[in-house]
């Protein structure tokens, strides 16, 4: 199995395309794709490209899931598109860039990663160097929170584990064991702690008791100590419906699929040698296909095979999933702007809701042009895990708390907003390494796809999210015998895997 190497800067061929066997599928191929977030949507575009005849069950009446958008009129009539949320479009993500590449979807550089706090200096992450350990060192040598007063106490065997990543010794050393946990256990000082390894690990959206260890050392793996890209990271353009969802949705229509949205599946039965998926009983309601491809998420899945119980292991392990606490995100448009040194986006650390805060009308074509129309601003607040009861709630502490770091927020005027708290991204609790369910099902022809999946490289958020959609849609490939999409990622062991770090390790 590779390991991270200073040198090795390009993508690691994860899945070979295999060129000897046959691109197309046989005439008549076909598949239903439930789900059409990005797992959904990287399974269909990869399956219409080879040939099958997909259908794709969406039950919002948008494309996207936690990435979808919609439209939203302002009070003085003039429309705009708002999404779930910011995403990072780390550039590292080479399966889900590889499903934008198809449309052309315009990135732009994100300037500078700052973690902000009311109480110490901020921390840029942007600037340092990509190759590990080259960045590890660069952060040592330039952050004010790793001096050596603050990393006096640190455990260094727990420390080394995080450069020591490999799968399967990870998950037996530290799944039984919270991100809380580990993070008290590198006993760095708290400056430490919440600048650097907190504001991160809150990024997963689970609180860090309910997070596994084994995850968090994966994802400091997959993110920073084993990614050779660096930790910088780009965005669209313009909105996500008009830089990425139309755009895709045209692409798949012209290659024949059939996107249905606004349908709810209900149910899932045995017929012959494949399946009917049931949205309603009427004739024009029954889908059926060889192959299906379940991208819900964890809450859709648990309740679909609940209803059908077609796939015991897999309903077994479904029925285990956890969802995480809910997360918040609002929308401002202000009527003034932020200082102009205000980075587009900044982790915050330290605060009890706000998490991060990005600067929109900087970072976003039609949030900009409506900020230089009317001399406004917009932003967006975001809280993980959040234990606000309501989402007017966490408006109101995330608006308190940004005033306390950003002065200026405290009188500007709200000209609109929108506000929204849901519980549907997935859990990693302690304990749960090896029970998700992963791309292969116990029922042929059945396979599953989400950012929760159990994905055998390494992969994270949107990422996971692709790579496990174009890992079942190569499952259906191989079912068929045509050749496999190519799969390109970064390396799973990290640099000092397979050495005794853990002989370092003080005992408790």
């Amino acid at each position: 199995m590779p390991r991270t190497l200073p040198w090795r800067r390009a993508p690691l061929v994860l899945v070979p395309g295999r060129p000897h066997l046959p691109r197309r599928v046989p005439e008549g191929t076909r598949a239903v794709v439930v789900g059409g977030g990005i797992a959904g949507i990287s399974a269909a575009v990869v399956l219409a490209e080879r040939g099958v005849r997909v259908t794709v069950l969406e039950a919002a009446e948008f494309l996207g899931g936690r990435l979808g958008a919609w439209s939203h009129t302002l009070p003085d009539g003039s429309a705009q598109v708002v999404e779930h949320g910011f995403h990072a479009f780390f550039r590292h993500y080479d399966t889900w860039r590889a499903i934008l590449a198809r449309v052309g979807t315009p990135l732009r550089p994100v300037v500078g990663y700052p973690v902000i706090s009311r109480r110490w200096p901020a921390e840029d992450l942007g600037s340092l160097p990509a190759a590990p350990p080259l960045n590890l060192l660069a952060l040592f040598a330039r952050s004010p929170s790793l001096r050596l007063r603050e990393i006096a106490g640190a455990d260094a065997g727990l420390g080394l584990a995080l450069l020591a990543h490999s799968p399967a010794d990870t998950a037996a050393r530290f799944d039984d064991l919270s991100a809380a946990e580990f993070l008290r256990g590198l006993g760095v000082s708290e400056r430490a702690r919440e600048m650097l390894f907190e504001a991160f690990a809150r990024s997963f959206f689970c609180d860090q008791s309910g997070l596994s260890a084994a995850e968090l050392v994966a994802m400091f793996h997959y993110y920073f100590l084993g990614n050779p890209a660096g930790i910088g990271f780009d965005a669209p353009a313009e909105d996500h419906r008009t830089a990425i969802w139309d755009p895709l949705a045209g692409y798949l229509r012209e290659r024949g699929a059939d996107l249905r949205l606004g349908v709810r599946v209900d149910g899932l039965d045995r017929v012959g040698s494949g399946w009917r998926v049931r949205s309603g009983s009427a004739p024009e309601e029954q889908h059926e296909a060889e192959h299906v491809v379940f991208a819900l998420d964890p809450g859709g899945l648990r309740t679909l095979l609940a209803r059908s119980p077609v796939a015991p292991d897999l309903a077994r392990r479904a029925a285990a999933l956890q969802l995480a606490p809910p997360f918040a995100v609002t929308r401002l448009w202000l009527d003034r702007p932020v200082r102009p040194d205000r980075a587009v986006f900044s982790a915050v650390s330290g605060e009890p809701t706000l998490d991060s805060v990005t600067v929109y009308s900087r970072l976003e074509g039609e949030s900009a042009r409506w900020a230089a129309r009317t001399g406004g601003e917009i932003l967006e607040l975001h809280s993980y895990a959040c234990t606000a009861p309501t989402a007017g709630e966490a408006t109101r502490r995330m608006r308190a708390e940004l005033a306390a770091i950003w002065p200026e927020t405290a009188q500007a005027q709200v000209v609109d907003l929108v506000e929204r708290s849901e519980a549907t991204a997935p859990a990693f609790p302690p304990g749960s390494a090896g029970a998700r369910p992963g791309v292969r099902t116990d029922a042929p022809g059945i396979r599953v796809a989400g950012d929760y999946v159990e994905c055998p490289h390494p992969s994270g958020l949107m990422e996971r999210a692709a790579m496990t959609g174009v890992l079942a849609a190569n499952d259906v490939l191989g079912a068929v015998g045509a050749a496999p999409e190519e799969i390109r990622g970064i390396a799973e062991r990290g640099l000092l895997a397979g050495l005794p770090v853990h002989r370092l390790q003080r005992r408790r």
